[in-house]
């Protein structure tokens, strides 16, 4: 089968790679129908982490398909079934999974590397499949619209709304998300989605704050820095946010996320860390009881309810996708998003 791969930095390409067989009474494989390139692809696409990439090794951690064979040992899936797979696989069973916190399973992991297949290849296998897995509605696999939002779940949508829950979101409040990225847009969403009054979208690019609108922010900030910070209070009576969404991850966004949130407020991280960290000013939070909670959002605990919405047609978060590309076109997938020419990138199958 063909199959994404990352030789070296800025070095993506198509390869055949072995077909995934079902090795463990738990595994199913899924034959991909869509996936996407993830803003984290592009870390070591750029070479910005640590290990730097070895050739053939794979990538791609978001995607959905059918099911085409299952080991003796699951019993929530068959083959023909349509699957969506969260950005980390789970066993569904031991204590962190049970408390929600799927993506610190004792037995779990990520996709891609050279432990594991990739997202963004022809078919995948799934470890612990039963605790890993959401059956999606049969009927979807023949809606583009319907299959594209229902990819979001596997990451960005559930990674937004993880950050709406840790600002502690709620009715009636005002909500300010740091980022105009693909998370920072499904953060609005999620925002809309549990009720806020006030969504201040904190971006620069057009075409990234009109979705935003599309999607409920009520104002947009274009400033950055302490420009920013003062265009959010003069919003906010002065007083600042009640939840405030960071979904970038650089010490610069953490640091406007504390200066715009107000005191009692909360901030919800999902930005995955860029730096030490070490300019965020504690005093700032300790003095006006700002809490923050966030982190590596475990979409699999909210797919279910984010599924029911999508399915019902509550929420449509499709359009954070700007371009769609084959398998073959998947380099070029990347070098888009790269030069911020794409938002995020769907591969179709």
């Amino acid at each position: 089968m063909r199959a994404t791969v990352i030789n070296s930095p800025y070095e993506i390409r198509v390869e055949e790679v072995p077909d995934p067989v079902v090795r463990h009474p738990t595994d199913v494989v899924v034959r991909v129908l869509r996936a996407c390139i993830c803003g984290s692809d592009l870390w070591p696409y750029r070479g910005e982490v640590a290990k730097k990439p070895r050739p053939g090794q794979r990538i791609g951690h978001e995607f959905l398909g059918v099911v085409t064979e299952a080991g003796s040992g699951v019993t929530r899936f068959k083959a023909g079934d349509l699957v969506v797979a969260p950005f980390m696989y789970s066993d569904g069973t031991c204590d962190f999974c049970r408390e929600g916190v799927q993506t610190s399973c004792v037995h779990g992991g990520g996709w891609g590397g050279f432990d594991h297949d990739g997202g963004q290849g022809e078919a995948v296998r799934v470890p612990y499949a039963d605790g890993t897995l959401v059956k999606l509605p049969a009927e979807a696999a023949s809606d583009d619209r319907m299959l594209a939002s229902l990819l979001t779940l596997s990451d960005v949508m559930g990674t937004g709304h993880h950050a709406a829950v840790g600002a502690g979101v709620r009715a009636g409040g005002t909500v300010a998300v740091v980022g105009d990225g693909a998370v920072g847009l499904c953060g609005v969403l999620a925002a809309k989605r549990l009720g806020a009054e006030q969504i201040i979208i904190m971006g620069r690019h057009a075409v990234r704050t009109d979705i935003a609108r599309s999607f409920g922010a009520t104002h947009i900030v274009s400033q950055r820095g302490q420009e920013a910070v003062e265009a959010v209070r003069e919003l906010t009576k002065g007083e600042g946010a009640h939840s405030v969404i960071e979904a970038v991850g650089t010490e610069q966004s953490m640091s406007t996320a504390v200066r715009i949130a107000r005191p009692g407020g909360s901030i919800g991280y999902v930005g995955a860390p860029h730096g030490s960290g070490d300019g965020i000013d504690l005093r700032h939070l300790f003095d006006r009881n700002i809490g923050v909670r966030g982190g590596l959002a475990p979409v699999r605990q909210y797919l279910p309810e984010l599924l029911e919405d999508v399915v019902n047609g509550t929420i449509d978060p499709s359009p954070v996708f700007d371009l769609t590309i084959g398998l073959d076109q998947v380099a070029d997938g990347y070098k888009a998003m790269n030069d911020r020419t794409a938002l995020k990138v769907l591969i179709a199958f």
